[in-house]
């Protein structure tokens, strides 16, 4: 019993002991620990004292002096050691009780940490769609804007590429103009230097005229005399016979005059017969003219047709060409003068050698019945893309007809019908024809240009309707110097393409060589007639003196940029200043004045055509 009393007094001092240490604790601003951390915890209520002897934080020290009373009991007392492990026993259960109490403190306070956390990530959460949301909302305006923005860019992008179009129409249609009047220009000068070209031939020809007027006039003074009295007696004579001629049929009609007056019936046999002498000519050369049109109009060349093979009629080319071919076969030489087979003609090896194997292909061609192929010539003009043509028909032993694309505007309504005649006479060719259609651009153009008549346009479109499919009869041959302009469809007819580029300087030298021996050496080596050496008298030959190779090779780097037909009007121009001259000699000085007369010439006209061509 004084056992559970010592305890009991034991503890009430550890009791009091603890009161004291909490109160201590709280005095000191120590606060218990709070199970919510995010609440602030309340104040502690101010104990009130009442009993005088106590702190002002309420501690009464009289629970101490009883305990401590208990202890000294205790201590002497037999049973302080099993009390003291009875309250060891207490204090250890309390301490795991306290020990359980503080775990499940910390078990609530994790499970509220947990809570928290929750909390905070569901919190974040919403921010993080409310933030989300506001960005998409924020996207969908912003593309809503570039969407505006774009629409409004594209709005004035078109109107702006419609400003765009309409300045290039407006430009296209400036450019238009200025090329027409250009082109004017261009054939206005043309106009201009074709007249001064034929002043300055009139003029040649009027020197050489003179120059040969006073070679007659001296030759003609040495025997002035003996011509004089041969004339006289001749003239005597003819005077005499014709007198007696005259005389002799004015008596014979002055007789039968004065019968047919006298006797009436012979006058009106004589005005019946002069009556219907007269009907009989008039009938017999009016029915005359329209059979030779019928016979024209079916057996004729068509007018467009400006040089062929074939000749006017069936009939008219017959005797020429068996003239020709027996002085080919004669003289096979004279067909070659360059070594190449192809006359006057001098090309680029490669051209050349494209050429022969084009006519050596039509010639294979015609003999095995295949459908010919069509070819375009282009390039500079006189780049002899016209006589290669014709040399071409020769050579695959075809006929050869040449027109021009000039001709057909002119014919208005009548050019449709002028073409299909063409091409019906080019189908009567038993050996096939060539048909050779230069400066085709100008009937061939794009049908879309605004400048082209309806007339053209139909003619155009005959000329496609007739060529559609591949001829076994024509070969048709087109030249143009600018292969651009032609129409697709006429492009799409074409089989083969060839260019003429100007001559370089080999062929230079080639052509100058070839025209130099037809217009200087061989001058005056024609044979002409009696008749003709009466009258107009025997031309006089060209010396040359001192014209080497070398010279003509010189002149051939000189002449770069010049056509085969400049060269060929270069050596006309040598050839004027030679009959020009007092002595009718060529040597190298006069040859290099007219050279370098001519270049600077060239290079003049090509520099007025360069100022002529419009800005762009």
């Amino acid at each position: 019993m004084a056992l559970k009393t010592y305890a009991s007094a034991i503890a009430a001092a550890a009791a009091s002991a603890a009161l004291l240490n909490q109160n201590t604790a709280y005095a000191d601003g120590v606060l218990p620990p709070n199970p919510s951390e995010n609440q602030p915890s309340p104040a502690p209520p101010k104990v009130r004292n009442d009993h005088p002897r106590t702190t002002s934080a309420g501690f009464d020290p009289e629970a101490l002096e009883r305990g401590v009373k208990a202890l000294k009991e205790i201590s002497a007392s037999p049973h302080g050691k099993k009390v003291f492990e009875t309250i060891k026993k207490q204090e250890e259960t309390k301490q795991a009780e306290l020990a359980a109490k503080v775990a499940e403190f910390r078990q609530m306070k994790a499970q509220h940490e947990t809570e928290r956390q929750k909390i905070i990530y569901d919190e974040q959460k919403k921010l993080a769609q409310h933030q989300a949301q506001t960005k998409s909302q924020m996207a969908k305006y912003e593309d809503e804007l570039a969407r505006k923005r774009m629409q409004a860019e594209n709005e004035y992008q078109r109107s702006r590429n419609q400003e765009l179009v309409k300045m290039q129409e407006e430009s296209s249609i400036r450019q238009e103009q200025a090329r027409r009047a250009t082109e004017e220009q261009i054939q206005a000068q043309r106009r201009q230097t074709e007249r001064e070209k034929a002043e300055i031939e009139r003029e040649t020809i009027r020197v050489r005229a003179m120059a040969e007027a006073e070679g007659r006039a001296h030759e003609a003074k040495l025997a002035e005399d003996v011509n004089r009295r041969m004339l006289v007696d001749r003239a005597n004579a003819e005077r005499e016979k014709w007198v007696a001629a005259i005389n002799t049929t004015f008596e014979h009609i002055g007789g039968g005059i004065r019968a047919i007056l006298t006797d009436q019936n012979k006058l009106v046999v004589a005005v019946g017969g002069v009556t219907a002498l007269a009907a009989g000519v008039y009938t017999t050369r009016e029915g005359a003219r329209v059979i030779w049109g019928y016979i024209d109009r079916i057996l004729g060349q068509p007018s467009l047709i400006r040089e062929s093979s074939r000749g006017k009629y069936p009939w008219s080319g017959m005797f020429s060409r068996a003239m020709s071919s027996l002085s080919r076969r004669n003289d096979p030489a004279s067909a070659s003068k360059n070594g190449s087979g192809f006359g006057d003609v001098i090309l680029h090896s490669s051209l050349q050698k494209r050429i022969e194997q084009l006519s050596s292909a039509t010639a294979n061609t015609k003999a095995h019945q295949a459908p010919f192929r069509n070819m375009l010539f282009y390039g500079p003009p006189g780049t002899g893309k016209t006589m290669a043509a014709r040399e071409l028909a020769r050579k695959s032993g075809l006929d050869y007809a040449l027109m021009t694309g000039g001709d057909v505007a002119p014919l208005g309504s009548q050019a449709v019908t002028k073409i299909h005649q063409l091409f019906d006479w080019a189908k009567k060719s038993k050996r096939g024809l060539l048909l050779f259609i230069d400066e085709a651009d100008a009937f061939l153009c794009e049908r879309n240009k605004t400048y082209m008549s309806e007339a053209q346009r139909s003619a155009l479109n005959a000329l496609l309707f007739r060529t559609g499919d591949q001829s076994k009869d024509i070969v048709l041959a087109l030249a143009t110097n600018r292969p651009g302009d032609l129409d697709s469809a006429v492009a799409d007819r074409i089989d083969e393409v060839l260019e003429f580029p100007l001559p370089g300087e080999e062929e230079r030298f080639k052509l100058l060589k070839l025209y130099l021996d037809k217009y200087i050496a061989q001058a005056g080596s024609r044979k002409s007639g009696f008749v003709k050496d009466l009258f107009k008298g025997k031309p006089q030959q060209i010396e040359i003196r001192g014209l080497t190779d070398d010279i003509v090779k010189e002149a051939a780097a000189k002449t770069e940029g010049f056509s085969g037909r400049e060269i060929a009007k270069l050596m006309a121009s040598v050839q004027a200043a030679v009959y020009g001259s007092e002595n009718c000699v060529l040597d190298p000085s006069l040859f290099r004045e007219v050279v370098d007369y001519k270049v600077a010439e060239h290079q003049q006209r090509r520099k007025l055509a360069g100022s002529d061509k419009p800005m762009p």
